[in-house]
């Protein structure tokens, strides 16, 4: 047996500052070893391809969420390449990962309903599934740096490809919905996914009217407990739910995908800010975002008094 290990196991015992500095030393050199045997190299070759290629092709496996994300690096990016994004399917989640409870990223029918919103965007110059396509940068290598994920969520893409964003920028474009127009839409993230605010409730919006929830029916009963007068509408895809968010009065709601069209689109918008995970927050004029309910309540106030 060691003295090395002797001494760490009298560490733990008797100075449990130093055992701790000790541990935290050991995980700082495995990351490093780990990133400069199996990152670095990946983050020089994405460099030299948007240096040296006209075109480039990106790989995404999701989160849906994670997908809209990286759309504000492809659009910088593609004011001087011709992008190509190409949506992999089936991709196996982490045992541990407790965002879903699936036990994939994304599946066919989630891809079907993104893809028609991703193909109407002007700087994508081709929107499909991965069928083996050459891919010079995989998006999904933000999951495998070693870092603290807990910064602006665009900006996870952004660092892979060394560029800078401006996240007040749109990042999404679509026409407002021909039909349902001036809407308050809301939303809210199923519990499982830890998005939500337990300090937060939507109770205070009963009285109010012109309220449409756009999501997954099941989201909807759930909200409906708390605002019975809470309308429903099942999007087709995600292109008819950012027309509809496009056309709306505001938007309210926690992190999703709903939230992240309407910060994509710049529309007037309050997110229910999580303390689990803060990695995304509103950027820009009338945006907003909450942790406690008094200051939920007055933010919706401001945007519900506001003219169009």
């Amino acid at each position: 047996m060691s003295n090395n290990f002797l001494l760490k196991r009298w560490y733990k015992i008797f100075d449990k500052n130093k055992y701790r500095d000790i541990k935290n030393e050991k995980r700082l050199a495995d990351n490093v070893k780990y990133y400069n045997s199996r990152i670095y190299n990946q983050i020089l070759e994405i460099q030299k391809k948007i240096e040296n290629n006209k075109e480039l092709s990106f790989l995404h496996s999701g989160l849906l969420g994670d997908v809209l994300w990286s759309l504000p690096t492809i659009k910088e990016l593609s004011k001087s390449h011709k992008c190509k994004l190409y949506i992999q399917i089936d991709k196996p989640m982490p045992i541990d990962f407790s965002a879903s409870p699936r036990n994939v990223y994304l599946n066919k029918r989630t891809a079907d309903l993104i893809l028609p919103l991703l193909r109407n965007q002007d700087f994508l110059d081709t929107v499909d599934i991965y069928k083996d396509e050459k891919i010079d940068i995989n998006l999904d290598l933000f999951r495998d740096i070693p870092i603290n994920l807990t910064f602006y969520s665009s900006r996870w893409f952004s660092h892979i490809c060394g560029i800078n964003i401006n996240i007040e920028d749109t990042f999404l474009s679509v026409k407002p919905h021909n039909l349902i127009k001036n809407k308050i839409i809301v939303h809210r993230s199923p519990r499982y996914k830890g998005y939500r605010n337990a300090y937060i409730n939507y109770k205070f919006l009963k009285n109010t009217k012109n309220l449409l929830c756009i999501g997954l029916k099941d989201e909807f009963q759930d909200l409906k407990k708390e605002i019975n007068n809470l309308e429903f509408h099942d999007c087709k895809d995600f292109l008819e739910m950012a027309e509809i968010i496009k056309a709306s009065k505001f938007y309210i709601g926690s992190m999703s995908p709903q939230h992240i069209i309407a910060e994509a689109l710049k529309v007037p918008r309050l997110l229910e800010a999580s303390p689990v995970f803060p990695v995304v927050f509103p950027i820009g004029p009338n945006a907003f975002d909450a942790y406690h309910q008094n200051h939920f309540e007055k933010f919706f106030k401001i945007l519900n008094e506001k003219k169009n």
